[in-house]
């Protein structure tokens, strides 16, 4: 395939554009600016953008169907926001120490369960000896749950569309795992290395699947998306105009048109760097799971 047109439809100038997800119910794609920090929703029908500012950086949210409610993984804990209110409630405290780890990438599995990693990455002034975070679950039934696996910074959560393989990158380590998964009971179960980036070319950071049962990872530094086949082997590249896209995810009415948040990380070298962008890249995606209140 060619390589598609990619579209700047927001100069947010973001710190840490993340976590693009499309709300069918809204048609509306919502994201976060990880730093800001705040939840952001835009509407592509005449391309506003309001926010909620958060009081600690957001790593992940996921949506219910409805769209009107969000849970968060914030640096001090999982939040559930009424988005119609501005209400914020506490889930669950943080698992970890806040000054040195925070919750980054997150998605809902088949059952709503939603998954969120946590990243080694010290507020400024902190001094801490790197420490791998641990994956974890939250549900209102099961509460915050740790399983077993555990890396610096996780990214790249998705889910096959028959529910039976989780994807995680672990993206200090230039790798791309793939699960056998237990959606039923919340589960991982063997591991096995899906892909593997050079070490030169960037890390692999968000990812969505499409309908074909293709990963779409964002290479963050990289400059670029790539498609990784179901049996992992490299079917193309997408590149972008700015140096660090950070996810990718499938929106629209029929999931067709594939939008990129990027990363400024404060930075001015390059101008539009933590915009939104969005392409079509020839194919469909896969809806991803509302939440389960």
């Amino acid at each position: 395939m060619t390589q598609p047109d990619i579209e700047l439809v927001l100069d947010a100038h973001a710190d840490t554009g993340e976590s693009p997800t499309w709300c069918a119910a809204q048609q509306a794609l919502f994201w976060v600016d990880i730093k800001q920090p705040a939840l952001h929703r835009f509407d592509p029908a005449d391309g506003s953008d309001r926010h909620w500012l958060l009081p600690s950086h957001v790593g992940c949210f996921a949506l219910n169907e409805a769209g009107d409610l969000a849970v968060l993984g914030l640096r001090t804990g999982v939040f559930q926001l009424d988005l119609a209110r501005g209400d914020l409630t506490q889930l669950a405290p943080s698992p970890f120490d806040s000054n040195t780890h925070r919750f980054n990438e997150g998605g809902c599995d088949a059952t709503g369960r939603f998954w969120l990693g946590v990243m080694f990455e010290p507020l400024p002034g902190v001094k801490a000896e790197p420490q791998p975070g641990v994956l974890h679950s939250y549900s209102p039934s099961e509460g915050l749950r740790a399983h077993d696996d555990a890396t610096l910074t996780p990214n790249g959560i998705a889910w096959t569309a028959d529910g039976a393989t989780m994807f995680l990158a672990h993206s200090k380590e230039h790798r791309v795992f793939t699960f056998a998964f237990d959606a039923r009971a919340g589960r991982l179960g063997e591991r096995r290395l899906f892909a593997a980036i050079p070490d030169d070319m960037g890390v692999p950071d968000g990812a969505a699947l499409d309908s074909e049962g293709c990963y779409w990872s964002a290479i963050h530094r990289g400059g670029r998306l790539r498609r990784y086949r179901p049996d992992g082997q490299l079917d193309r590249e997408i590149m972008m105009p700015v140096s660090c896209p950070t996810m990718c995810s499938f929106a629209g009415p029929a999931l067709d048109t594939l939008y990129i948040t990027t990363a400024s990380h404060g930075s001015s070298a390059e101008p539009h760097a933590g915009a939104l962008y969005r392409c079509r890249p020839g194919v469909t995606g896969l809806a991803k799971p509302n939440y389960a209140v």
